[in-house]
């Protein structure tokens, strides 16, 4: 009888697990942040007690995992419209490789040796940290790789097709930011209606100059700006409630 019992238990459970991961949202299923894996551990954990032990009552077990579901639910809810609750839970990505150099100091702070790294490169088939221009460590410990070819091939010239052309292509100038760091990746300006200062900062830009760039394009409210990113050419890419004009 005790078989039977624990049989049901876990077919029971089993959908009501399903159904809870279900209903968090498929960011579940992917890449767990540490937010994401501590509810998956604890409702794991949950589980396992309620099928192990036939004299505690179900309930004891479901009634926790819908507690930690309406945690995670609420908490991501939130965090759409609060960025810094988001970098609380999730935290920021951090550049292992920065303009082909390793940083040392972000590598420490992560705890984030040379093994880790080779590995990760390897697993996207990346054989010289020589090639490297840019390893991103996300949130979810996923290596996000840029190499230098890539780079050099956005960088190239295009080149005549006809004998006939012969003159010089000559390619307009564009103004970039005086210090920009990361010239190969698009930097937030505006994430969730809020002006990303630091990174202003980094551009050598005010929020002046952002205003301006923002009126010419038909936006007079950051607060109405969802996302706003620049490129290594200062081209902008905004999404807003108001269809800007480019």
């Amino acid at each position: 009888m005790e078989y039977w019992s624990v049989l049901l238990r876990t077919v029971f459970i089993y959908f009501v697990v399903f159904l809870i991961m279900r209903s968090m949202g498929k960011r579940e299923i992917g890449k767990l942040s540490v937010f994401d894996l501590v509810i998956s551990v604890m409702i794991a954990e949950i589980a396992v007690i309620v099928i192990e032990d036939v004299d505690r009552s179900m309930w004891e077990g479901i009634l926790p995992m819908v507690v930690l579901l309406l945690i995670q639910i609420g908490i991501a809810f939130i965090a759409l419209k609060n960025r810094k609750l988001r970098l609380w839970f999730d935290g920021k990505p951090s550049f292992i490789i920065a303009k082909g150099k390793l940083n040392r100091d972000v590598m420490r702070k992560q705890r984030y040796n040379l093994d880790d790294l080779l590995l990760q490169l390897r697993e996207n088939k990346i054989s010289n940290v020589a090639d490297v221009e840019f390893a991103i460590l996300e949130t979810t410990g996923k290596l996000s790789v840029i190499e230098k070819d890539d780079i050099d091939g956005r960088q190239e010239e295009p080149k005549a097709n006809t004998e006939k052309d012969t003159a010089p292509i000559v390619k307009p100038e564009v103004k970039t930011p005086a210090q920009f760091r990361f010239e190969m990746l698009p930097i937030p300006l505006i994430m969730d209606g809020k002006v990303q200062d630091e990174n202003l900062a980094k551009l050598d830009k005010t929020r002046f100059w952002l205003k301006n760039v923002l009126q010419e394009q038909g936006v007079f409210d950051s607060k109405e700006v969802f996302l706003c990113t620049i490129d290594h050419k200062g081209k902008l890419f905004i999404d807003s409630d108001k269809k800007p004009r480019f």
